[in-house]
């Protein structure tokens, strides 16, 4: 079995190598919700000139996305940088996402729906990355305990392959991340969703609580 890769150590030495040629790279940042970026944006600005993409049409209902959009914004707007952070939605495109997870609804979360979801989003992110000069392309989905960030740094490098735009190595759960964007969450007042996102995620939870009211 090969050894697992520790995605932390490949960021530093690459933080490293760019702040020892002077170098302030341009990120494209894909954004899953605002209080997992938050550490992420507090970490990363120091290093990065970011633009923070929101792209997720997996969120249901529409109600929920447009919440999730303004907290994104309104987190970009308080929270210190030391680099600019700049904000981009992309497109509401549900069916987008309901053709891809076809055939796998009943997939339990952190499955295979949930794999194409990240290679649904990410392929966005690179897209749009090599079209709009940047030179890297991430993600914040890996800061969530739930989020595989082996498979997400697998879909991320196989898209730098394919697209041409470097991906940038990354487990923001690793350096107390995740507890850090807890903090922060609750020092600008944001709002924490409890599912991921989807309607499966959503019906997935409200079970959960339904059978521990049993």
């Amino acid at each position: 079995m090969a050894n697992k890769i520790n995605f932390q150590k490949e960021l530093d030495k690459l933080l490293e190598q760019n702040q020892c040629e002077g170098r302030i790279p341009s990120l494209f940042l894909h954004s899953c919700c605002a209080p997992c970026s938050s550490y992420v944006i507090e970490y990363l600005s120091d290093y990065f000139q970011i633009t923070v993409f929101y792209y997720n049409p997996n969120i249901y209902p529409d109600e929920e996305y447009l919440h999730r959009v303004k907290e994104q914004q309104h987190l970009i707007c308080q929270i210190p940088q030391k680099y600019p952070v700049s904000f981009l939605e992309g497109d509401f495109d549900k069916e987008r996402f309901y053709d891809m997870a076809k055939g796998l609804e009943k997939i339990p979360e952190g499955g295979e729906r949930c794999f194409q979801c990240y290679r649904l989003r990410l392929e966005k992110t690179a897209q749009l990355a090599k079209e709009h000069g940047f030179d890297y392309f991430c993600t914040t989905l890996s800061i969530s305990p739930l989020k595989n960030a082996q498979k997400l740094n697998e879909i991320g490098e196989e898209l730098a392959d394919t697209y041409g735009i470097p991906w940038l190595p990354s487990d923001f759960k690793k350096k107390n991340g995740y507890k850090r964007s807890v903090e922060l969450s609750a020092l600008y007042g944001l709002y924490r969703q409890d599912y991921c996102g989807c309607v499966f995620s959503k019906k997935e939870r409200e079970r959960q609580i339904a059978s521990e009211l049993i």
